[in-house]
């Protein structure tokens, strides 16, 4: 039947053919295109909805003790300072300047203007730590104009997160928490607050981004949106299209203290449980493991054997930590935390954090080219402890590396005085680097110090070398590098002449 229907079309079987593939060219260019869904028609029914819980905050701060206290809370973050980006990033600007959330007009004491939100019909308000930092008294003003004294709850700095509570003769209106897991980029959200203390003003926009890590603390994973929110603004709601907090407005991107479209809210997935905390305990504790740590980088895990990026390479062990008591090593890279994944490197710090103190975690630790389970118990975060992610002339070499175009010398009483060493230091010194070699654009330097090469601890110019070689069926080989009392892994990756 086949053969029959084939032969006879077979005359016009370039017709046919020239009519199959205009159609199949049809098909594929007239794929309807993928339109974005309607905007809504509009806010009023969700601010409607929402605004009786939103509420303005008044602080007030004793003139003495806002003269005396010490930097102010709306600086820029110290991971920004020196940056290009130091003059533009603002906690909604300084003290005194257009877009700060303070008031430096005369009166008896500093004055500041914030946003918060009711969770609770007994009374329990979420803020920003920085709009109540410091204040000797707290006053919140409901959506029907009431003002109530308020008392701080807890707070915690770490996160930028605070609880407050205000009496009330009656039960007050209040908003739910959502899952701000699954916002997604480009979902429409409201923010509403109370911007140079206007009082309750709705402004929209969308999810601009996620995990926005803007260097202020340990452990930012900001949602970014494009509602206009401006000084006052901190502490407020940012709601999706269901009525539900899915972030607490914290900071903003601006060059002038204004909106111009980027600003930061703390994830509910955050915030919520530091509120529940807060809210039982008045005070968050956390777990601590004990170490500093780097990111990854694909040299890094190739020179390690691994074929992702993915963990967390720990750069030191404190001395009679968690860390050191379970036997955690320098040059240990950890991939997971009692089997949940560490991503990126942040995300250590956040599962310990989570785990809590005096707790038995197992962690999944990458080390001599296997993954070995590591249990550790750890302890409650020191009150002087922060989260424990830390984020240099030509002369004739000694020994020279040239599969990585480094000229190395051992460490003398000259190198001491040519590089600016300290008496202390043991290892081989970095005296020169060939231009657009592997070292080179890895970033190593003269006056750089090798401490270790691969597994080999570095006495001397040839324990590099002999590193370099134990290395050669890798990509690269993983450096340990002092500069200036600072030490830092990193991966150069090797060349043909390794052998």
């Amino acid at each position: 039947m086949l053969d029959t229907v084939t032969a006879a079309r077979a005359p016009r079987r370039r017709r046919g053919m020239t009519a199959a593939a205009l159609a199949v060219a049809t098909l594929v260019f007239t794929v309807p295109p993928v339109f974005a869904r309607p905007g809504p028609e509009g806010f009023s029914d969700l601010a409607e909805k929402v605004k009786p819980a939103v509420v303005n905050i008044a602080t007030t701060q004793r003139l003495a003790q806002a003269e005396g206290r010490g930097p102010s809370p709306f600086e820029v973050p110290p991971g920004l300072r020196g940056s290009p980006f130091e003059e533009f990033f603002k906690r909604f600007g300084q003290p005194g300047q257009p877009g700060s959330d303070e008031d430096d007009t005369p009166g008896p004491g500093r004055q500041a203007l914030g946003s918060g939100f009711i969770v609770d019909a007994s009374g329990y308000v979420v803020t920003n730590n920085h709009v109540i930092k410091d204040a000797d008294k707290v006053t919140v003003t409901l959506a029907d104009g009431r003002k109530l004294d308020a008392k701080v709850v807890g707070r915690d700095d770490k996160t930028d997160v605070a609880l407050i509570k205000v009496e009330s003769d009656k039960p007050l209106p209040f908003v739910p928490w959502g899952d701000s897991d699954k916002s997604k980029v480009g979902d429409w959200i409201m923010a509403v607050g109370n911007p140079f203390g206007l009082g309750g003003t709705v402004t929209a926009g969308i999810v601009s981004a996620r995990g926005r890590d803007i260097q202020s603390g340990p452990f930012d994973d900001y949602l970014q949106i494009d509602a206009p929110i401006n000084r006052g603004n901190s502490g407020g709601p940012t709601f999706n299209m269901n009525g539900e907090v899915i972030g607490i407005n914290t900071a903003i991107y601006s060059p002038n203290g204004g909106s111009i479209g980027i600003g930061f809210a703390i994830p509910a997935s955050l915030a919520k449980p530091i509120v529940e905390e807060l809210k039982v305990k008045g005070r968050i504790d956390r777990g601590w493991l004990g170490v500093s740590i780097q990111p990854m980088s694909k040299e890094i895990a190739g020179s390690i054997g691994l074929d992702s990026e993915e963990g967390a390479l720990v750069l030191g062990v404190t001395p009679d930590s968690p860390a050191a008591k379970a036997g955690l090593k320098q040059g240990d890279v950890i991939r997971s935390v009692d089997g949940k994944k560490v991503g990126e490197f942040r995300d250590l710090a956040r599962l310990v954090a989570g785990a809590g103190p005096e707790k038995s975690v197992k962690l999944g630790v990458w080390r001599d080219g296997r993954e070995t389970p590591v249990s550790v118990s750890l302890a409650r975060t020191p009150s002087d402890k922060t989260a424990s992610v830390e984020p240099g002339r030509d002369a004739p070499a000694a020994e020279q590396a040239s599969a990585l175009g480094l000229g190395l010398a051992p460490v003398t009483r000259e190198t001491r005085q040519r590089y600016n060493l300290p008496e202390a230091a043991k290892g081989a010194v970095v005296i020169n680097v060939k231009r657009g070699t592997p070292a080179a654009e890895a970033g190593i330097r003269a006056g750089d110090i090798i401490v270790k090469a691969g597994d080999k601890t570095v006495a001397a110019p040839d324990d590099v070398i002999a590193g370099v070689k134990a290395a050669k069926d890798r990509k690269a080989v993983l450096l340990l590098v002092t500069r200036q009392g600072n030490e830092r892994f990193v991966a150069v990756p090797l060349g043909n002449e390794v052998s």
